[in-house]
């Protein structure tokens, strides 16, 4: 072919009329690439300005959003509650300490507070020991009433109940229920450090060394198993540890609720040289109790930015949970609320299914239609910056971080991404080359849809490299 009809042949390419219902030639031949058929994706495109879709394909169609589903739960909470809305977890006791001893109970209320961390659990309790107790000489009661949801089986989800992830919803949740274990190889043994202390947890290390490259599962590698003992738990490490990772961070939540709680607020207590005899229990701060601290959270601004950022399920639960908060939070009552709230706004999604508003559920339905609009209608919404800047930056932070770096996208987009067996999603907003701004929403169902991400990531570079008022290059179907 002569190269003096390239140009013309492009400049025709680029006049040929675009279709609304189909995808473009870049994304089709990532999803052949994966043997994902378009049948089994939704995308939806569109300016800002609720103008006409770029693209619109199997739009209306209910899929599963995964973590995607957390852009409905945190606009939702910003436009609800506040970017300001702080929650408050309190201190109460019945009596004033006589010579540091506290002749009674210690009772500590939660609200909800999805971020309630060690280091403000420790400022919280030396607070305590400010105000005159060193010695408590009943129990330490924790007051999870603000919200009332069932235990969940921490397994049930992936068969991974040690993950963190998989930690239920919580009134008083502290640190994630999560303890934060450094692994090391040191001479042909790994170590296990742990960092998050728990008083009556004992390491048992069986780790091997491994010659193997460290690759991206090495988690998978180590079992993990806890065996109760009459002074406390054991937990016992298993399998193998390439001695090539190096020196790794392992965060796992291996116990129960309140024996979590109990060893790290004992362990923290003792720290600060104190004492207590009794227990750490569930129970109710009773009346007549009175305050004698708190603490105040950062602002759910904070917590939205976390949340998506880094595609945090558990502070996702806590926050939905905290949309149904009246005294005493359910799921249902979080449900209807955002429905009610959706509605109010002129969003009526038929096709909604809502469990627990993180996206980590099986049941989880929205069309990237209702997406879609869902992000026009926060686009013009007063908390739209904090809304767009919860979301990560393409190439640069968050779960996008090592995604289209040194791409013509890096920088310009903020999408949130969702990951699950089966299930591959992204949504957010782009900038095409010359600053317009678009509304993006791509779905994958399907058994490959890990091998998605080429697709969706495709996507929004051709967002990226569009320009206003040049021909669209022809989209097309399967």
């Amino acid at each position: 072919m002569s190269a003096k009809l390239l140009p013309a042949l492009a400049l025709l390419c680029l006049a040929l009329p675009a279709r609304a219902d189909g995808l473009p030639p870049s994304v089709l031949k990532s999803l052949k690439a994966a043997q994902i058929p378009a049948s089994q994706v939704a995308v939806v495109v569109q300016p800002v300005d609720g103008s006409a879709p770029l693209v619109a394909h199997n739009a209306g169609q209910p899929m599963n959003p995964a973590s995607v589903m957390k852009l409905l739960t945190t606009y939702a909470a910003l436009d609800l509650l506040g970017p300001a809305h702080t929650w408050k977890t309190t201190v109460w006791t019945e009596q004033a300490p006589l010579d540091g001893v506290l002749d009674g109970n210690v009772y500590i209320r939660g609200s909800g507070d999805p971020r309630f961390a060690i280091e403000h659990l420790w400022s919280l309790l030396r607070q305590l020991r400010v105000r005159g107790i060193r010695q408590v000489a009943g129990d330490v009661v924790l007051d999870r009433s603000a919200f009332n949801v069932p235990a969940i089986d921490p397994g049930a989800f992936d068969d991974k109940p040690m993950r963190p992830y998989n930690v239920g919803p919580d009134g008083l949740l502290l640190n994630f229920r999560a303890l934060r274990f450094t692994l090391l190889p040191d001479n042909g043994k790994p170590r296990v450090l742990m960092e998050t202390p728990s008083e009556g947890l004992r390491i048992d290390n069986q780790l091997r060394a491994g010659n193997s490259e460290c690759g991206s599962n090495w988690k998978d590698a180590i079992g993990t198993r806890l065996i109760p003992e009459n002074n406390g738990n054991r937990l016992e490490f298993t399998g193998i540890y390439p001695a090539l990772c190096g020196e790794k961070t392992l965060n796992l939540a291996p116990l129960p609720a309140d024996a979590q709680a109990g060893g790290l607020i004992r362990a923290l207590w003792k720290e600060l040289g104190g004492g207590i005899d009794g227990q750490v229990r569930a129970g109710a701060v009773p009346l007549g109790a009175k305050l004698l601290t708190q603490h105040e959270s950062a602002p759910l601004a904070d917590a939205v930015r976390d949340i998506n950022k880094f595609s945090n399920n558990v502070m996702a639960r806590q926050v939905f949970l905290s949309l149904g908060n009246d005294g005493s939070a359910t799921a249902e009552r979080s449900k209807q609320r955002i429905a009610e709230w959706l509605a109010g706004r002129q969003l009526r999604f038929a096709e909604l299914v809502l469990d627990n508003g993180s996206g980590l559920s099986r049941s989880e339905r929205i069309s990237a239609a209702s997406m879609n609009r869902l992000l026009l209608d926060a686009w013009k919404n007063p908390v739209m910056p904090e809304f767009v800047s919860s979301m990560p930056i393409v190439g640069i932070d968050g779960t996008m971080k090592k995604r289209l770096k040194d791409t013509t996208a890096t920088g310009r987009a903020h999408i949130k991404t969702g990951t699950l067996d089966g299930v591959k999603t992204a949504a957010g907003y782009a900038l095409d080359a010359q600053g317009r701004r678009y509304a993006v929403s791509f779905f994958i169902n399907h058994p490959k849809a890990q091998a998605g991400a080429a697709a969706i990531d495709a996507l929004i570079d051709w967002v990226a490299q569009r320009r206003i008022g040049e021909k669209t290059p022809a989209l097309e179907n399967e």
